[in-house]
C-alpha cells in the first residue's frame, strides 16, 4: 500500500508542475501567472477541488505519443468565492501553448455539466494558443462541444471569462457567447484572425495589440467589459462582480447587511445645470444615489453615452442603466444601445433589479447611423427592455425628447414605477426644434424672426418642456424632488421584491440582431 501511495504522490508532483520549471519560468517573464497561481489569488484559500488531475490525451499522431504531461494543459475542479461554490477552469500555457485537445475540452465540458446541474456559476481562464493541430477535427470538435455547452448554460448560471494570455481564432467564440469578458492589458488578446494572415488576405500591418489587445477590445469593438491592468487586477474585478450576481436563474439578486440612516441627499437640489443644454456626469447622480462606492461601472471605456453597471441600493444588488450627458449629449446611438441591451438582459436573466436614469435627447441623426442600422440596433434596447420581467424603476431628470423616451424604460413598455424630477422635459423633441416646426408661419411672417423663434419657443417650452403633462396622464407616478430620490427608489424596491410576471407563452421571442 505504501508503494502505491508513493506512485499516486509522484504521479500528482508531475501534474503540480504542469510543463515543467524551464516553461513556468518562461511564464513569469511574460509577466504572466501560472493557471494554478491564478486558481490561488481567485479562490478562498484551501477551497479548490481539482477533477481531473491526472487526464491525459490520446493522440498517437507526430511524436505526441512520446510527450504526456497530466491534466492535458487545462486545470479543472471548483472552490469557493466568498464562501459560494464556484466551477473553475485554468488554462496551463506551459502544457503544449495550452492548446485544446480532445482530452482538455473533455475536462472543460464535464465541469459545465456539473455547474448546470448543480447551479453555480462557471469561471473560465482563458490562456491557450487555439486548437492542437497534432490533433486535426478532434479538437475542433472539442470547442464545438464547449460552445454547446456555453449556449445552453446562458441565463442559466454566470459565465464569465478572463483572457490572460492568448485567445484566437474558433478560441474566441466560448468566451464572447458567455456573460462578461476580462482582459488583461499588454498580455492578452483575441482575434479571429491574427496579425499575419491580416496581412496576407487585406495587406494591413497590424500588430497584436493593436488588432485584438485589451485597450482596442475595451474602447473599439466593446468585446470585454473590463480591461484590467495586470492579472491580479482581474482576479480582484472576478471577485467583485460575483458579488453582485446570483449562483444561477433561480436565486434572487444578492444582498449585504444594511443599516436604514437618513436616506435624503440634499446635494442633488442644486444639481442640475440652469443651461439645459449644459452637460453634467450622471456618474455624480448615480454615486449619490445609491450605496457609497457601490458602483462596478461595465463597459466602462465603450459607448461612453450611456453608463451600465452594478450597484447597491440598501444592501441589495440592483443594475444601472443610465444616459451620459457629458459624452454626445447621451443620445442613443448603435453602440450605446447594444450595450444597454445586452447589459438588460443579464440583468434579466438573474433576477437583478433595474434602475434607469434618463436624460436623453433622441437618437443620433446621420447617415452613419442609418446605413448601419440604428433602427435595428435601437430597437435591441427596446426589446431588452420590454422583455425583461425584473422589478424596474425609472428616475427622468432631465430630457426624455422622442422615441428615445419610450425606449429608456417608458411606463408604456412595463415600467413599474416612473419618477420625474421638476427640471425634466419629456416632449416629441427640443422646443426649439418643435416651435420651429409649429410656428413655422408666425416666425416667417415677423420682422424680428430670431426674436419671434424665441418667443415662440418659450410658448412651447412652458407648455410642453416639463414634467407634469405626462404626470396628468399617469405616464410619470410622481414628480419628486431630487433630494428624495434615493429615498423613494429604496421603498419603490422593496415594494416590488416579490414582483411576478407571466409571459406569453412561447419557445423564444426573435430579438432584432
Amino acid at each position: 500500500m505504501k508503494k502505491k501511495i508513493e506512485t499516486l504522490k509522484q504521479r500528482r508532483e508531475q501534474a503540480l508542475l504542469g510543463g515543467g520549471k524551464a516553461r513556468i519560468e518562461a511564464q513569469h517573464k511574460k509577466g504572466k501567472l501560472t493557471a494554478r497561481e491564478r486558481l490561488h489569488f481567485l479562490l478562498d484559500e484551501g477551497s479548490f477541488q481539482e477533477i481531473g488531475m491526472l487526464v491525459a490525451h490520446r493522440s498517437t499522431d507526430f511524436g505526441m505519443e512520446k510527450e504526456h504531461y497530466p491534466g492535458d494543459g487545462v486545470i479543472t475542479g471548483y472552490g469557493t468565492i466568498g464562501g459560494r461554490t464556484v466551477y473553475v477552469f485554468s488554462q496551463d500555457f506551459t502544457v503544449f501553448g495550452g492548446s485544446l485537445s480532445e482530452t482538455h475540452a473533455e475536462k472543460i465540458c464535464k465541469l459545465m455539466d456539473m455547474a448546470m446541474k448543480n447551479g453555480a456559476p462557471v469561471i473560465g481562464l482563458n490562456d491557450s494558443g487555439g486548437a492542437r493541430i497534432q490533433e486535426g477535427v478532434v479538437s475542433l470538435g472539442g470547442y464545438a462541444d464547449i460552445f454547446f455547452r456555453n449556449t445552453m448554460a446562458s441565463g442559466v448560471i454566470p459565465q464569465l471569462s478572463a483572457i490572460m494570455g492568448p485567445c484566437a481564432g474558433g478560441a474566441v467564440y466560448s468566451p464572447a457567447i458567455t456573460d462578461f469578458i476580462l482582459m488583461v492589458e499588454h498580455t492578452s488578446y483575441m482575434f479571429v484572425t491574427g496579425p499575419n494572415v491580416v496581412k496576407t488576405v487585406t495587406h494591413e500591418v497590424v500588430t497584436s495589440e493593436e488588432l485584438g489587445g485589451a485597450n482596442t477590445h475595451a474602447t473599439k469593438s466593446g468585446v470585454t467589459h473590463f480591461a484590467c491592468a495586470n492579472e491580479i487586477d482581474a482576479i480582484q474585478h472576478l471577485k467583485k462582480l460575483l458579488s453582485y450576481i446570483p449562483q444561477n436563474c433561480e436565486e434572487r439578486a444578492p444582498s449585504v447587511p444594511y443599516e436604514a440612516g437618513n436616506e435624503l441627499r440634499p446635494k442633488l437640489d442644486t444639481f442640475m445645470p440652469e443651461n439645459a443644454s449644459q452637460p453634467y456626469d450622471i456618474r455624480e447622480i448615480i454615486n449619490q444615489v445609491i450605496d457609497a462606492d457601490s458602483f462596478l461601472e461595465v463597459h466602462k471605456d465603450f459607448a461612453e453615452n450611456i453608463v451600465v453597471g452594478f450597484a447597491r441600493l440598501a444592501g441589495r444588488s440592483i443594475g444601472v442603466v443610465a444616459n451620459q450627458p457629458a459624452f454626445l449629449a447621451g443620445v442613443l446611438d448603435i453602440h450605446s444601445s447594444t450595450k444597454g441591451a445586452r447589459f438588460v438582459r443579464f440583468c434579466d436573466c438573474f433576477n437583478i433589479p433595474l434602475l434607469v436614469f434618463e436624460d436623453v435627447p433622441g437618437f443620433l441623426p446621420g447617415t452613419d447611423q442609418e446605413w448601419n442600422a440604428i433602427i435595428t440596433n435601437g430597437a435591441k434596447l427596446l426589446y431588452a427592455f420590454c422583455e425583461a420581467t425584473v422589478p424596474r424603476i425609472t428616475v427622468i431628470t432631465r430630457k426624455a425628447y422622442g422615441g428615445a423616451y419610450d425606449v429608456m424604460n417608458s411606463k408604456h413598455i412595463g415600467a413599474d414605477m416612473n419618477f420625474a424630477w421638476p427640471t425634466a422635459e419629456i416632449a416629441v423633441m427640443g422646443a426649439k426644434g418643435a416651435a420651429e416646426i409649429i410656428f413655422k408661419r408666425e416666425i416667417n411672417a415677423a420682422e424680428d424672426k430670431e426674436a419671434k423663434w424665441l418667443e415662440m419657443e418659450k410658448i412651447y417650452s412652458d407648455k410642453f418642456a416639463n414634467p407634469y403633462r405626462a404626470a396628468e396622464r399617469g405616464f410619470i407616478d410622481e414628480v419628486i424632488e431630487p433630494a428624495e430620490t434615493r429615498q423613494k427608489l429604496i421603498f419603490a424596491f422593496k415594494m416590488l421584491e416579490n414582483k411576478v410576471v407571466n409571459l406569453p407563452r412561447k419557445k423564444h421571442g426573435n430579438i432584432p440582431l
